[in-house]
């Protein structure tokens, strides 16, 4: 029988891929377009954008018979609109909360909720909280009331017992959820460093809805207001975790029960983190979708078997059905008791859709069910896409569908050894298909990873995670569970050290990024003859690629974004050299979380590492970064015990010691060899290496460490009658900006173009000096600031010139405008 016409358009079934897929796929480009934004536009855009993707559709619905790409297109077009415009608006609705940046660094008296789970840190806690009221200043009495952001991160340092009694920090301060608090704060806006490759902290603060963060004072005394009945699930797992620690006590393998029943991901030591990463695990201690789809799978499986026992019960529902349900509430509970992660809301609306697809009866192709998933999760948060998990999971699922299209992901196994042959197949599947965007997401691949997840899977999903979760009804099993992570932590700490456990490469070009994964998802497909090895010509650019160096004769200059503190990193063309390594944290040291991460992430090899002096802002990190590169020598000031400690030889700095690598000259100018003799324990700034590069070309670069001004008259007076030996076109300025350093007849012999400070964001001790900045502006150089530019990068072969990083990948979550030279030299005095 002959096919009826549709009078008002093409059939139906002909524009079934246009009303699915597409769609879809112009939902996702539109968010991810909106993504891109430097700063968001005035309202009227995205309301804007809206009403004309309502427009588009119109026209699209009241469209000519017979044109069915046409229409494909206006649909296409109108809901990539649709998604520009509502995320648009979403942001501009988020961002408009945030905190008035007049109240930056001034006491605010809050009261309100703790509404977390509080994590300890090696100085206190840091939680969640939702303020009530506040006003600006101590005393309620006389202080207006002020509106503050919904949600607010907060922590407190406790003073240590070596510290003075007359510090300022506050006493012993012990929160839980659910209490109702009134102290008094200091808060700012969120902000991180901005380094090449570097982790993005402004946007992980946005995504998790917190739009100030700060500290707690201790004048006047926090107060207790009582418990109330908010975050009654926050409380329960508060609960649960002090049990735990009250029967197995504190202890590395206590720590990864804890982060696999509440969420506390702070309770695994950083240690075993990186022993995690190493062996590619670190999915298996995280409440990720693995834990939740196990979780659903478990109740699948027992729901299922019980369901198929009554005949009745199989007649009002279907088995197959009901299991699905319940495994997806299943999974919902551990979602919420374990903290309601990010990974752990995606995975959800993932079993969610896919759920409700099969409860419909429509059985799509799976290309367009994973663009259905893929869209839902977008469409709930956006902002996803910029998440390297995100990925990680789609392309997972994706190749899996791939290569085994009729698999159903909640079929329970019908045979006892199906698990097993999927745990094999899956991990071989997944371990080859991932490596391309492991490789451009963090620039390593984990070689060991395919054996440890061969077991660790099962280890952690089998035995250990229901240990944990069964503990909770009766503690004796936490025993059996702390015993297994124990286990867990020694065999993957014992693979970490295998030679070669990690292959390390350069982070590439999103290009190439994206041609690798093409070309493994074409080895993994069944091609007849050899046709899928042309698969290898797509992968073998990601893994060769190196980012371009400076061209013989040239260098350039990397100053990066770490605080208060200082590195720099200088490359020729075959050649690198770090000068300092930043400072160290309670949290960790600048070394193992900025420097060796972008060392890793440009595929630098070092050749030197120099360490001006011994001040800890400057050599905080150095252990961490000689640990990673073990074949570059040391040179410095004064760091005879940090040598000693890194069991590495070192030679110390001296006026008149030069090399040439590249055709680049370098020339140490400081310190003089009877200072370095006169200078004291208190006074390592005087002993500070003062470097000068020079390119071919004639370009130079003065790095001046702390140089303090009577150390730079001295250098002047050995220069006498020879001031143009001090010229320079980039000046790092000696001492974060300090009022101690950069004098006026320092400035006349060196002359910079370009003066690049490294200061700490709102740093306490006010870097760089007004009067610093005016005596740079008076001498005409263009001043940037890492504190709001982030990395400054400077190049021999442009010497009048500099980029920030912000201003390369300006996004309008940052908590700064879009940065201009002239107005990156000031800075705030932040908290104490």
């Amino acid at each position: 029988m002959p096919r009826a016409q549709n009078p008002a358009g093409p059939p139906a079934s002909d524009l079934a891929p246009w009303y699915t897929s597409w769609p879809l796929l112009g939902w996702v480009l539109g968010c991810a377009v909106q993504l891109q934004q430097g700063q968001l536009g005035p309202w009227w855009t995205y309301a804007g954008a809206g009403l004309l993707a309502l427009g588009l559709a119109m026209a699209v619905r009241r469209g000519p018979p017979g044109a069915t790409q046409r229409a494909g297109l206006g649909i296409f077009l109108s809901v990539a609109l649709l998604a520009w415009g509502s995320t648009g608006m979403r942001a501009m609705l988020f961002q408009a909360q945030g905190l008035a940046p007049a109240l930056e660094g001034r006491d605010v008296l809050v009261e309100g909720i703790v509404t977390s789970l509080p994590q300890t840190t090696d100085r206190g806690q840091r939680w969640l909280f939702t303020p009530t009221q506040a006003w600006d200043g101590a005393d309620t009495t006389h202080a207006p009331a002020i509106q503050l952001p919904p949600l607010i991160a907060l922590q407190h340092y406790q003073s240590r017992p070596t510290e003075a009694s007359a510090t300022k920090l506050p006493p012993s301060l012990t929160v839980r959820p659910g209490e109702r608090w009134r102290w008094t704060v200091r808060l700012q806006r969120p902000h991180g460093s901005r380094n090449p490759h570097g982790f993005d902290a402004e946007l992980w603060w946005w995504q998790q809805g917190v739009q100030a963060t700060g500290y707690v004072r201790a004048h006047p005394a926090p107060q207790r207001l009582g418990l109330t009945s908010h975050a009654w699930l926050e409380q329960a797992r508060d609960h649960v975790r002090q049990r735990l620690l009250a029967h197995a006590g504190p202890s590395r393998a206590t720590g990864v029960v804890t982060a696999l029943i509440t969420g506390d991901q702070a309770a695994i030591a950083k240690a075993d983190w990186q022993v995690f990463r190493t062996t590619g695990v670190a999915h298996l201690v995280s409440i990720s979708g693995l834990h939740i789809t196990m979780f659903a799978w478990l109740a699948v499986a027992v729901v299922g078997w019980m369901w198929r026992r009554s005949a009745r019960l199989c007649l009002h529902w279907p088995a197959a059905l009901a299991a699905a349900w319940a495994g997806l509430a299943l999974a919902l509970a551990y979602a919420l008791f374990s903290g309601w992660g990010i990974p752990a809301q995606r995975t959800l609306l993932m079993l969610l859709t896919v759920t409700v697809l099969r409860s419909l009866g429509m059985a799509w192709p799976w290309p367009r069910t994973w663009l259905l998933v893929l869209a839902v999760v977008v469409a709930w948060d956006p902002w996803a896409l910029l998440q390297a998990g995100f990925w990680l999971s789609f392309v997972a699922v994706g190749i899996l569908f791939l290569t085994d299209p009729g698999q159903r992901p909640l079929d329970a196994p019908r045979r006892w050894w199906q698990p097993l042959w999927r745990l094999l197949r899956e991990q071989v599947l997944i371990g080859l298909a991932l490596a391309p965007l492991t490789v451009l997401l963090f620039g390593h691949i984990s070689i060991v990873g395919f054996i440890a997840n061969l077991w660790a899977i099962p280890w952690v999903t089998i035995v250990l995670t229901p240990l944990a979760m069964l503990g909770v009804l009766w503690p004796p099993i936490w025993t059996a569970a702390t015993a297994c992570a124990q286990a867990l932590l020694t065999g993957l700490g014992w693979m970490a050290q295998w030679p070669g456990a990690v292959a390390t490469f350069a982070q590439p070009p999103l290009g190439l990024g994206l041609l690798g994964m093409l070309g493994c998802a074409w080895l993994l497909v069944r091609w007849p003859g050899g046709v899928r090895w042309l698969g290898l010509s797509l992968v073998l650019p990601l893994l060769l690629w190196q980012p371009p160096r400076p061209k013989p004769g040239e260098f350039s200059l990397l100053a990066l974004d770490i605080g208060q503190g200082s590195s720099l990193l200088l490359q020729t063309a075959q050649h690198a050299l770090l000068v300092d390594a930043g400072p160290r944290w309670a949290s960790g040291d600048a070394g193992s979380q900025s420097i060796v991460p972008l060392l890793q992430a440009l595929g630098v090899r070092l050749d030197r590492v120099l360490l001006t002096h011994a001040d800890s802002d400057h050599t905080g990190g150095a252990l961490s970064v000689l640990a990673a590169q073990p074949q570059a020598d040391l040179l410095g000031s004064g760091i005879a015990a940090l040598a000693d400690q890194a069991q590495r030889p070192w030679q110390p700095c001296a006026r008149g010691q030069q090399w040439a690598w590249d055709g680049v000259h370098f020339s140490v100018l400081w310190p003089a060899p009877a200072t370095v003799k006169a200078a004291t324990h208190n006074n390592t700034n005087a002993q500070s290496c003062v470097l000068l590069v020079r390119s071919a070309q004639g370009a130079t670069a003065l790095l001046a460490g702390d140089l303090e001004r009577v150390q730079e008259h001295a250098l002047l007076a050995l220069h006498a009658g020879q001031s143009r030996d001090l010229q320079a076109h980039a000046l790092v300025v000696a001492h974060h900006g300090s009022q101690t350093s950069t004098s006026a007849p320092w400035l006349a012999a060196v002359q910079p173009q370009v003066a690049l400070i490294q200061s700490g964001w709102r740093n306490r001790f006010g870097h760089p000096a007004a009067a610093v900045v005016q005596r740079l502006t008076a001498a005409q150089a263009h001043i940037f600031n890492t504190a709001q530019c982030g990395a400054i990068d400077w190049q021999s072969s442009r010497p009048d010139q500099a980029q920030c990083q912000r201003q390369r990948q300006p996004r309008y979550w940052q908590t700064l405008p879009h940065p201009t030279p002239t107005a990156l030299a000031t800075n705030t005095t932040g908290p104490e």
